[in-house]
């Protein structure tokens, strides 16, 4: 009934604006300059800080990388990564403003994207929604982002992706590339051009394969994908569908600590290939008592071999994979000349396994396995499987000198998760890039439904020339609704604490943002903003697997929210153009989740509210050309993020975390970037550099400091014609990494830790090569 609802509330919309004009006539966009030399548009519109990154950018990155590490060169983001590329998605992370990944919003074309966290319940991450070669371009809104913005969890800032629509013109885009690691990547795509037997349609098919090596340890990470789209003009508007399918495998690299990294070196992975030494720990942990679980092999002794003092110090292996289709259908149009709207319908069905080999559950401990044939070892999965259906529409009525905007998101999603456990025998571990089949024990399975409605209303209103006003309001209501299937390794007995069940809701109908631009001139420009949000509770309510703890928290918590206010001034020049911009935050009921073990463990984190966060800080952006070829972007942050609260038990009587004045996790003070280009139409370079200041990775601040770390990154091609037989012909080098930094990247992996030095930490990747040919038949 509800999909019905949605595929009829589009198609009725899409109906009657089509219905609506007689003429089949409308004025040709023309194609974005690709010519354009600014690579970074760091002078945005409106009242809050954005940037916008054009497709440009992308192609002077190394081949394969991800849309999400082109805005690590923009003020006041925090990327971080663990191989050369920003692709391994379980070490990925991005931050802004003291704000983590898990608090922004992301969409592609407006389609919501979530969080894109490792473990997204709702959407999926941007390497896999699209190709990076068919990325048009990237807007990064830092603050609470745009009211329009389809997200809940955009109380940081927004990043709203841009896909490369079909061409007018016919061609063929070709690209291959070879690197370290046994890098393989081939991409192609093919534009029709404008079909004029059906009305100036347009179409075009893309695929790639992209295929690597781990830089350590044993395993490669491939990805298939393929993106299919159309443009076709109908009446006074253009209809548009996109289509995109992606198979992920990708093996994982092993979780570190400080102390390990001291102990057993930078390239320290999982065990694999050597599947018996991975059983040998295991019998030996078993035979010491470090695991609960039956002997099977006493002769394997009580003493860790080598430099290896826990059974947490490497497991054999570990993987993702990812299934996904997405389609998106949409139509934007003008009902009259002041008059406009845009509507679209989207689908995404997601089926997925992240896989860890663990010692801490044995098929013997449920008496299942034949000693001496079946290994005390077995695949840990969690298992995913999403289906999403949503829609979203905005109409703009021009009116003397206002421009009112209004719109919807809705979304249905049905969600399944569950951990489950699969044998293997000594002989031979099953295969990681593959789906594991036939579990022997399903830990806990819940079902989702997760209902969200959106809406939005501002106003744009020109008090003069050079002033402009503009305020409006969202609303939010999100219902999350569970039900436990499996609860300790068993079906819960009904109206038990294990039978877990229940709604729990996120709302908030009148969150408001208002906000001034002023002209000084045509060279300067004044902006400021206020802006309220929320952050819709995700699934960390359920995550105790009880309903007494459940009904506590939806009790006693409420969902994140934040107060942003920030302003600051642009300026541009005949080469010069830049910003200045202060904000501050205050962040209320911020949602701690406090890692309980190593992750691979699974044990539930326990959430706590611990008040509130006030951050505030300054940025300062700049791009200046020194001539045609030559041109120099930077940028410079300091952010200061604290908790305000200590964490208090459910009485508000003892203090259990003392976090009050504590600088925000992953929260970097000083954030440095530069980049130098050069091109002369046939020649062209890029050199990148980013410094990192140091982080702390405990809430306490106590024992988890991590080093400051600076990266530099050159790229260089030359554009070659070969003739009228072949034609012009591209070819570019990409070294990461150039100075070989070792570093500590990515933090909190498997969370973050009230104190101490965790296993939650990504090195980040070596010095690395990659060599790309790009040819564009015509």
């Amino acid at each position: 009934m509800k999909k019905t609802l949605y595929y009829g509330t589009f198609l009725a919309g899409l109906l009657f604006t089509t219905s609506a004009f007689a003429d089949d006539i409308i004025p040709q966009q023309k194609q974005q300059d690709n010519n354009d030399a600014e690579q970074v548009v760091v002078v945005g519109k409106g009242i809050r800080q954005t940037q916008t990154l054009k497709i440009d950018t992308l192609k002077l990155q190394s081949a394969g990388t991800s849309p999400i590490k082109l805005v690590e060169r923009l003020p006041g983001v925090n990327f971080t990564g663990a191989d050369a590329f920003g692709a391994y998605e379980w070490a990925v992370r991005i931050s802004v403003r003291g704000f983590a990944q898990q608090q922004m919003g992301f969409t592609l074309d407006g389609v919501p994207l979530g969080d894109m966290s490792y473990g997204n319940f709702n959407g999926l991450h941007i390497s896999r929604a699209l190709i990076s070669e068919n990325l048009a371009e990237v807007k990064m809104s830092q603050g609470a982002g745009l009211l329009s913005t389809n997200s809940t969890s955009n109380l940081g800032g927004t990043l709203q992706f841009a896909s490369k629509q079909a061409q007018e013109e016919k061609g063929l885009d070709t690209a291959i590339s070879f690197g370290s690691d046994t890098l393989f990547r081939a991409y192609g795509r093919y534009d029709t051009g404008s079909i004029e037997g059906f009305g100036r349609l347009r179409l075009y098919a893309s695929a790639m394969h992209n295929e690597v090596e781990k830089w350590k340890g044993d395993g490669k990470q491939i990805q298939n994908q393929a993106n299919v789209g159309f443009v076709w003009p109908i009446a006074d508007g253009e209809f548009t569908g996109l289509y995109s399918i992606s198979k992920r495998r990708e093996a994982d690299y092993q979780d570190l600590s400080k102390e390990m990294i001291n102990r057993l070196g930078y390239d320290w992975d999982n065990f694999a290939p050597d599947w018996q030494l991975a059983q040998r720990v295991a019998d030996i942990a078993i035979n010491r008592g470090d695991i609960s679980a039956p002997i099977t092999n006493a002769a394997a002794g009580t003493v860790y071999p080598g430099k290896i003092l826990t059974v947490d110090d490497a497991y054999f292996d570990a993987a993702g994979l990812r299934n996904d289709e997405l389609t998106r259908l949409g139509y934007k149009g003008n009902f009259n000349d002041n008059l406009s709207f845009d509507i679209a319908l989207y689908n995404h069905n997601q089926k997925g396994q992240g896989l860890w080999f663990t010692p801490y559950v044995s098929p013997f401990s449920f008496g299942q396995g034949v000693a001496g044939v079946t290994s005390p070892v077995s695949v840990r999965t969690t298992e995913y499987d999403m289906s999403r259906l949503g829609s979203f529409a905005s109409v703009e009525y021009r009116i003397g000198n206002h421009a009112i905007e209004g719109g919807y998101w809705v979304e249905d999603n049905d969600f399944n998760q569950a951990r489950r456990f699969y044998a293997n025998t000594r002989a031979m571990p099953n295969d990681v890039m593959k789906f594991q089949k036939n579990p022997f024990a399903t830990q806990w399975e819940l079902n989702y439904n997760i209902n969200t409605q959106v809406y939005h209303l501002q106003d744009t209103w020109k008090l003069a020339e050079n002033l402009k006003l503009q305020y409006g309001f969202k609303s939010i209501h999100v219902d999350t609704r569970a039900k436990t299937i499996t609860n300790g390794f068993v079906t819960p007995v009904a109206g038990s604490d294990t039978d877990l069940k229940g709604t729990i809701v996120s709302k908030d109908n009148f969150l408001p943002q208002i906000g001034v631009t002023y002209d000084i001139n045509r060279n300067y420009q004044l902006f400021a903003g206020y802006t309220e949000n929320m952050r819709a509770f995700d699934l960390a309510p359920f995550s105790n697997l009880r309903q007494d703890a459940f009904n506590f928290i939806k009790t006693n918590v409420k969902p994140e929210s934040s107060n942003t206010t920030e302003g600051g001034l642009r300026f541009r020049g005949q080469n010069f153009q830049g910003v200045i911009a202060a904000y501050y935050v205050k962040f209320d009921n911020r949602l701690l989740s406090i890692a309980q073990g190593s992750g691979i463990q699974g044990n539930p984190s326990i959430i706590t509210n611990v008040g509130g966060v006030e951050t505030k800080g300054f940025e300062a952006a700049g791009q200046y050309k020194f001539n045609k070829e030559f041109s120099l972007y930077t940028s410079y942050s300091y952010n200061d993020s604290q908790y305000q609260d200590d964490v208090y038990d459910s009485k508000r009587i003892n203090i259990l975390q003392n976090t009050k004045g504590k600088t925000v996790v992953n929260a970097p003070k000083h954030l440095l970037k530069a980049n130098l280009n050069y091109d002369n139409g046939k020649y062209y370079a890029n050199l990148g550099a980013n410094y990192t200041s140091e982080r702390e990775s405990t809430y306490t601040n106590v024992g988890g400091r991590i080093d400051a770390f600076t990266t530099v990154d050159l790229g260089a091609g030359v554009r070659l014609d070969t003739g009228a037989q072949f034609g012009p012909v591209e070819i570019q080098l990409n070294i990461t990494n150039l100075l070989d930094e070792e570093y500590i990247s990515t933090i909190g992996t498997n969370g973050f830790s009230a104190a101490g030095d965790s296993q939650t930490y990504m090195v980040g990747a070596p010095r690395k090569f990659s060599l790309t040919l790009r040819k564009k038949f015509k």
